[in-house]
């Protein structure tokens, strides 16, 4: 890359040339033979917009709120793992970055710095906690009394990893991580995934994810968790309607139409085709939240229009960090907020209340119907 960046594809070729390539493919690359990978990013050219025109847009006003919490944009950040293999100040770099620009981070359980490091970085940046359910259930319970006390404001619960999806690259890399690092939630050696294990022929993350993560999981341990604590749960994973409809039954406070970033199972819908359905079966019980191929300021826009509260980003912040630490994440960041508010102007909205269906069809529907 020559000069400064103008899209998000500009850091992502900062990256692929100045990581190491394991860590590289890491971040990038996506289940099997990554077609969900490609469609999550490609499925938002399928939904066109249809601006309104003559609306006076010389005021703006992009703030929305997330469970209750105030933020400068609908634009967060999702929980990304190991994110200091990235640039050496990781999680901490994003949560500054994040609190600059008056938005909210989702860290990983999975984060090279841990949950305490985060909160004392940035003080008064708006924090969540992913979560794993863990076979010792005591780890995972000590986890969400950690962030109850650090000041986090919600749990985002993973629902689609009771094992880890086939990552092609990973296990042709036999992913680590680099030995300078661990997961810092964690203290035993077992569940801090440091390097140095012998992983055989696998990726080291899949056998970890298998050794430590619970896969029998099922709705009655959603109960367990919402009587550990009063924050607000969203659950992280859903895709299907009627799952939603069993979340919304167990109390949760939110959904995040998710597939892991294409890492779990190939073969799944895009998000954003999915996200209509999920938010016609919650009947505004409960918010809606969407990841997954977000890479522009009009995706934001058409997630909106199509229910979404909010959008949460993953690899264009982890570019961000490889291009420049915390000033390349928040201008990851800011340019996604200038595009959407471009994107908001030329579609007639003033105020985020304003984004409506109406802005919004999928054209090969249409096309069928011609």
């Amino acid at each position: 890359m020559s000069g400064k960046p103008v899209c998000i594809s500009d850091f992502e070729d900062y990256a692929k040339k100045f990581l190491p390539k394991s860590v590289y493919d890491y971040y990038r690359s996506g289940a099997d033979d990554e077609e969900t990978l490609a469609d999550n990013v490609a499925a938002f050219s399928r939904w066109k917009l249809y601006p309104r025109v003559l609306r006076d847009v010389s005021v703006m006003d992009l703030s929305t709120s997330v469970l209750g919490q105030k933020i400068s944009m609908p634009i967060c950040v999702g929980a990304t793992a190991m994110q200091r293999m990235a640039h050496p100040d990781g999680e901490m770099a994003t949560a500054k970055a994040c609190q600059a620009m008056g938005t909210g981070m989702m860290l990983s359980s999975w984060a090279t710095s841990s949950i305490e490091e985060v909160a004392e970085a940035a003080p008064d940046s708006l924090r969540w906690l992913q979560l794993y359910v863990y076979k010792d259930r005591e780890v995972t319970k000590s986890l969400v009394k950690r962030a109850e006390r650090a000041g986090y404001k919600g749990i985002f619960v993973t629902v689609d990893t009771p094992f880890l999806g086939r990552r092609i690259d990973d296990v042709r890399n036999k992913f680590q991580l680099p030995p300078h690092l661990r997961l810092k939630n964690f203290t035993s050696n077992n569940l801090a995934f440091s390097s140095g294990k012998d992983f055989g022929e696998n990726s080291g993350l899949a056998v970890y994810v298998a050794e430590a993560i619970d896969s029998s999981v099922k709705w009655e341990d959603i109960k367990w968790l919402r009587g550990l604590t009063s924050l607000p749960i969203v659950m992280k994973g859903i895709l299907r309607a009627d799952d939603a409809k069993e979340a919304v039954k167990l109390g949760v406070n939110g959904i995040l139409v998710s597939n892991h970033g294409a890492r779990q199972l190939d073969g799944v819908p895009a998000t954003i085709d999915v996200l209509p359905e999920i938010v016609e079966a919650v009947e505004g019980k409960v918010e809606v939240f969407l990841d997954g191929g977000v890479r522009k300021g009009t995706d934001v826009l058409k997630a909106l229009a199509l229910g979404a509260k909010a959008v949460f980003i993953g690899r264009p912040l982890v570019w961000g960090l490889v291009y420049q630490g915390e000033e390349g994440a928040k201008e990851v960041l800011q340019m996604l907020k200038e595009e959407f508010r471009l994107a908001m102007a030329l579609t007639g909205c003033r105020s985020i209340e304003e984004i409506s269906r109406t802005l919004i069809r999928r054209h090969d529907v249409l096309l069928s119907k011609i």
